[in-house]
């Protein structure tokens, strides 16, 4: 047997070592980031496609997680998501509003964020109203990512043209009915308001109800309190504002007030900031034809309206994906991402971190024609309210109270049914009590 040197041993090991370091390498390189899937009920395509933008740029920022968007529909995700967890094959993060976390969080998918939102506030704090629907037995149950809140929207043209100063909208109630009085003739509406079945529906009578001392449907021990002489009120001014809107308002929900307010067929409307997008277009006026106003006040009342903070449920145990999660989270929240994220629907999505109002987003090409309505929804969100989630303590009975639209339901049987306020609000009383469970 011969000798081997010294030399050639030393240079077989050097490249079986250099075989092993290229090898290991090219597992590296093959090595797929972790997927993380998202679903959202953001169904626009414009949405879905701005999405995308945002979510390409995560992925494209670092090489450990890939971040998938799924599409769903909120018709369909309170009936898809639960079997979705049962089965294991729920989504990593899921878009959500607080009803609807309150509904997820029974199955004990539902992930508790609190580190995660403190690693974000560390740069971005959030405002208020958007982390308090989410506060729950001392645990934070979703993400903020996006906020929304109703106005009064209105036609400069046509308040002009009925001989009302068009930069001085309703401020009270009276002033409102009486501005929707006028408005009424000649074949066109003052004000159209849904009155279906609907959400649509809940949320406009429950921003009513706030400007008249109706923020909370539940006492601090957690007993429905509906059935009060401001309620009863409340109701009894939505009939007068549907009378003096159009007929079909019984199957009215979110498009058909913002079509006639662009057709010209009713003046005013309340509803969230998507009405800012397509006015221009619809409308065949100029963005300074579309005025809006906090929602009009009851006597003795205060400012509110109704505030949706849509957030983040992580809905994942596995430790890699949870940070996953945070990262893409943290990543959509710095302000220069989340201008582009906040555009994928101009006007409906607000910011709701302190610094989350950049120029990117505000100076963009829509929402510049409309600073001083931007601004004025920005302002509205920090007195926005919503059923069942103002104090930090959440009452479970707003989710099957909710998910029978109970409210419009009260709505319906005044506006459609013809009964008097009070026999409606008695019976909404009893209902509420009955999803209650009390």
């Amino acid at each position: 047997m011969k000798n081997v040197s010294v030399r050639q041993t030393l240079a077989r090991l050097a490249a079986g070592a250099l075989t092993a370091a290229v090898a290991l390498s090219a597992g590296i390189a093959s090595a797929e980031p972790l997927q993380i899937t998202l679903w959202h009920q953001e169904q626009v395509q414009a949405r879905v496609d701005q999405f995308q933008k945002v979510i390409d740029a995560f992925n494209a920022s670092q090489g450990d997680f890939k971040v998938v968007q799924q599409v769903q529909g909120w018709g369909s995700i309170f009936q898809k998501l639960p079997p979705a967890i049962q089965a294991g094959v729920q989504p990593d993060i899921d878009f959500s509003i607080p009803d609807f976390t309150v509904t997820i969080r029974e199955t004990g998918a539902v992930q508790p964020v609190d580190d995660i939102v403190a690693e974000i506030e560390k740069k971005h704090k959030f405002i208020d109203q958007a982390l308090t629907p989410y506060k729950d037995e001392g645990k934070i149950w979703a993400v903020p990512v996006y906020g929304m809140v109703q106005m009064l929207w209105y036609r400069k043209d046509l308040f002009k043209a009925a001989g009302l100063d068009p930069e001085s909208p309703p401020k009270t109630w009276e002033e409102f009915l009486s501005a929707a009085k006028t408005l009424t003739k000649d074949g066109k509406y003052g004000v159209g308001v849904p009155a279906s079945k609907s959400l649509a529906t809940d949320q406009v009578l429950y921003s009513l109800m706030s400007v008249n001392g109706g923020t909370e449907l539940f006492d601090a021990d957690g007993k429905v309190t509906f059935d009060t002489p401001k309620n009863v009120e409340t109701i009894g001014f939505y009939k007068q504002l549907a009378e003096l809107s159009p007929s079909g308002i019984a199957s009215w929900t979110w498009p058909e007030p913002q079509d006639a307010l662009n057709a010209g067929t009713v003046a005013m409307a309340i509803e969230k900031g998507q009405y800012l997008t397509p006015f221009e277009a619809t409308s065949g006026q100029a963005a300074d034809q579309l005025g809006c106003a906090p929602i009009p006040v009851a006597p003795g009342g205060e400012p509110h309206s109704i505030y949706y903070s849509n957030a983040a449920m992580v809905l994942t145990a596995d430790p890699e994906k949870r940070k996953g999660a945070a990262a893409f989270l943290s990543f959509v929240l710095e302000p220069a991402n989340y201008a582009e994220f906040l555009l994928a629907e101009p006007g409906l999505f607000l910011p709701l971190t302190e610094d989350g109002a950049t120029e990117a987003w505000s100076g963009s090409p829509i929402l510049a024609k409309y600073k001083t309505c931007v601004d004025m929804m920005l302002e509205v969100s920090k007195t926005g309210v919503l059923p069942g989630f103002n104090t930090g303590t959440i009452h479970k009975a707003i989710g099957p109270i909710m998910a029978q639209n109970l409210l419009s339901q009260v709505v319906q049987k005044v506006v459609v049914g013809g009964e008097e306020p009070q026999a409606a609000v008695t019976w909404g009383q009893q209902q509420m009590n009955a999803a209650a469970g009390q």
